[in-house]
C-alpha cells in the first residue's frame, strides 16, 4: 500500500502547525505522491511558499485572483488535477467555511470545485476544538463524507494541554494510505503506443499520417493517475512528455515494433493507440531523389503488425486496440477485434473533423467480447479516464 502516483493537493491554513507542512510534503512525496500546495493568506505568515515549492517541486498557489493562472481558469485545473484534497492544518475558521460552503479564497473555492475526496487534519486550541460551533461544523463535514483526521492530544502552543494538536506528518501519511482506496490500476504496468510513425523515402522525404498523439498521451496520463507504471512508446509528436511516465521515442514502425516487443513481457496491459503506417518503402534512398522524371514509382512492403503480434503472444497482456475509421465503424471495429484476438477495441470516426486527428476532443465506440459502450464526445483527457476505467473493470472481471 502506498500513495504512488497519487495527485495530492495539500491545503495549508493559518495555524501554528503550518510549520510542519514542508515535512508533510516530503513524507507524501517519499510515498510516491505528486504534491501541489495551496496556501491561505494567513498560512503564509507561518510557512514560506518558497520552502514548500522546494520540497514539492511544484509552484505554490495562493491567490484566487492571480491573473496569469485564472486566464486559463487555474483553480478549475487544480481541482481537476487533484485526486485527493488534504487540508493540514485545518483551523477552526476553515472548518467553519468548509461546512458552510464558503468560497472566498483559492482553497475554499477548490473544496467546492473538486470531485476528489477531501480529508482534513484539524489544528487549534483545545477549547476551540470543544466549542459547540466547531463540533457542529465537524459533524456536518462527517455527514458529507469528509474525513476528519485527528486531532491529537498534547501540549499546545498556548500552553494548554488537550485535544487540538494536528497529527504528526508521519501519522497523517499512514492514515491516508489506509483511508484512500487503492487506484484502479495500482500494481499494473501499462504500455501505450502513441502518435504517427514516419517511413523514410530519402533523407528529406517520408510518408506519415495526421495523428497528433494527443489521445495516446492522454491515455498515458490517465493510466498513470490510476496508479499504473506507464511505458509510452511514442512516434514523432510535438507534445510534452507526461510527468512520471517512462517514454521511449521512436520514428518508424519497425523501431516501434522492436521497442514494444522488448518491453512487453513486463506489462499487464497494452494499448495500441499509435497510428502505425501499414507500409514502408522497400528501399530508402541514401541520397535525395532528384526531380528528373514525370513519374516516380516506389515499391512498398508491409510493416509488422504490432497490435496483432502482442495479442498473439503466448502470455499476452490485456490488449486494447484502436480503429480509426471513416465508415461502418461498428462492423470494421468488431472485425478487427476478432481477427487480431484483442480483448477490447476503441473505434472513432476520423471523418468527423470535430473529433478526428489533431482535435482536442474525441468520441469512442468501445467493444469487447461480452459488451460494448459508447463514450460520448468530450475532451481527450476525460475520455482517456473513462476508457481506462473500462479496462480496469475488465481486468477485475
Amino acid at each position: 500500500m502506498s500513495l504512488n502516483n497519487r495527485n495530492i493537493l495539500l491545503g495549508v491554513t493559518g495555524g501554528i502547525a503550518a510549520y510542519k507542512a514542508p515535512d508533510l510534503v516530503r513524507k507524501l512525496t517519499a510515498q510516491g505522491a505528486n504534491v501541489r500546495v495551496v496556501l491561505t493568506a494567513s498560512a503564509k505568515e507561518f510557512v514560506s511558499p518558497l520552502a514548500l515549492q522546494a520540497v514539492s517541486g511544484n509552484p505554490v498557489s495562493d491567490d484566487l485572483l492571480d491573473k496569469d493562472a485564472e486566464a486559463a481558469m487555474g483553480h478549475i485545473e487544480l481541482a481537476k488535477w487533484a485526486d485527493t484534497l488534504l487540508i493540514a492544518p485545518a483551523t477552526a475558521n476553515f472548518l467553519a467555511k468548509l461546512s458552510h460552503g464558503l468560497a472566498d479564497d483559492l482553497l475554499s473555492t477548490l473544496c467546492l470545485a473538486t470531485a476528489a475526496p477531501v480529508l482534513v487534519a484539524p489544528a487549534m486550541n483545545q477549547q476551540m476544538w470543544h466549542a459547540t460551533a466547531t463540533q457542529d461544523n465537524v459533524n456536518i463535514l462527517r455527514k458529507r463524507c469528509i474525513t476528519i483526521m485527528g486531532p491529537a492530544v498534547g501540549e499546545q502552543a498556548c500552553g494548554d494541554v488537550g485535544l487540538g494538536r494536528m497529527l504528526e506528518p508521519v501519522d497523517i501519511v499512514a492514515l491516508l494510505v489506509q483511508e484512500l482506496p487503492q487506484p484502479l490500476l495500482a500494481g499494473k504496468t501499462v504500455m501505450i503506443t502513441a502518435g504517427p510513425t514516419r517511413e523514410e523515402i530519402d533523407p528529406v522525404r517520408y510518408i506519415s499520417n495526421h495523428s497528433s498523439g494527443k489521445m495516446g498521451y492522454a491515455i498515458a496520463q490517465a493510466a498513470q493517475s490510476m496508479g499504473a507504471k506507464v511505458i509510452l512508446v511514442s512516434g514523432p509528436t510535438n507534445l510534452v512528455i507526461p510527468h512520471g511516465v517512462t517514454t521511449i521515442q521512436v520514428t518508424s514502425a519497425v523501431q516501434m515494433h522492436q521497442q514494444v516487443m522488448e518491453q512487453i513481457k513486463h506489462c499487464d496491459v497494452f494499448v495500441g493507440c499509435a497510428a502505425v503506417a501499414d507500409y514502408r518503402p522497400l528501399q530508402s534512398n541514401s541520397q535525395k531523389i532528384k526531380k528528373s522524371e514525370q513519374e516516380l514509382t516506389l515499391t512498398f512492403i508491409k510493416n509488422p503488425d504490432i497490435l496483432s503480434d502482442v495479442a498473439h503472444l503466448s502470455q499476452a497482456p490485456f490488449t486494447l486496440g484502436f480503429a480509426a475509421e471513416t465508415q461502418n465503424i461498428r462492423e470494421y471495429a468488431l472485425a478487427k477485434l476478432n481477427a487480431k484476438k484483442l480483448n477490447m477495441i476503441a473505434a472513432n470516426d476520423v471523418s468527423d473533423s470535430s473529433i478526428g486527428f489533431n482535435s482536442e476532443q474525441n468520441a469512442l465506440s468501445v467493444f469487447w467480447p461480452q459488451g460494448e459502450k459508447i463514450l460520448a464526445m468530450t475532451d481527450k483527457k476525460q475520455l482517456a479516464q473513462q476508457l481506462m476505467q473500462l479496462v480496469a473493470e475488465q481486468l477485475k472481471s
